[in-house]
């Protein structure tokens, strides 16, 4: 059922992130999508009221959902970053001007010791979503992350993903559609699923990295002139 959403007004919006529980459900949400009662286990919290601060959140559009994938019984919560801080400067700048800066201080993305954190993307084909994630992190890691995709049925790097991200000027024309059997052994810091269905079958790895799920919709479900991306 559709959620009317309202207009938030500084104070508000402060209130909003005040609550503790809303707090917690959106410091979840910020690492990775959840389904309800996945949130309900991590919090501790009852059903009915987890339900009822999630449709807050949604009233002021900085949670959305979508139905997954791989069973259309369950839906997928997500955080809107670019909600939240739009939020959270105007909040800012309500204030006083100078609290309106944008500007993020750059940090080197690694461990106290000094070592390249390890980043594995999956989905089932390995042939869109995981693909472009790992382009994309590639491209603007710029060597301070080690990244990798992989599929539970690989097939192909599809050629409109490679075509998307040539218009961004990053290139996966060489990359491979891999089996995640090829990464079995291997130690990761992150397991990222971008696909519902391979999230409900994917393996353990070496040293239990954090896990961590996007729920994006499946390419294959956009039709267009062009050949239809399948299953990435």
């Amino acid at each position: 059922m559709a959620i009317a959403t309202t207009s938030v007004e500084p104070v508000q919006f402060l209130g909003i992130l005040a609550d503790d529980l809303r707090w917690q459900i959106l410091t979840a949400l910020a690492r990775s999508d959840y389904r309800v009662q996945e949130l309900v286990e991590r919090l501790g919290r009852p059903m009915n009221l987890v339900s009822y601060h999630l449709g807050k959140l949604r009233r002021v559009r900085l949670v959305s959902e979508r139905r997954s994938d791989a069973d259309s019984r369950d839906v997928y919560y997500s955080l809107d970053l670019v909600r939240l801080q739009e939020l959270y400067v105007q909040a800012g700048e309500s204030l006083h001007p100078a609290l309106g800066n944008r500007v993020v201080s750059g940090q080197e993305v690694s461990d106290p010791k000094g070592r390249i954190p390890r980043i594995l993307f999956l989905c089932t084909e390995n042939s869109a979503r995981s693909q472009m994630a790992e382009g994309i992190l590639r491209h603007f890691s710029h060597g301070r992350v080690e990244i990798a995709s992989a599929g539970s049925r690989p097939t192909r790097v599809h050629p409109t993903a490679v075509e998307v991200l040539a218009e961004q000027g990053i290139d996966i024309s060489h990359h491979r559609s891999k089996s995640l059997e090829e990464f079995r052994d291997q130690r990761f810091d992150y397991t990222i699923t971008v696909c519902d269905r391979v999230k409900e079958t994917c393996p353990s790895f070496p040293g239990d990295p954090q896990r961590i799920h996007w729920s994006f919709a499946d390419p294959a479900a956009v039709s267009g002139p062009a050949d239809r991306v399948r299953d990435g």
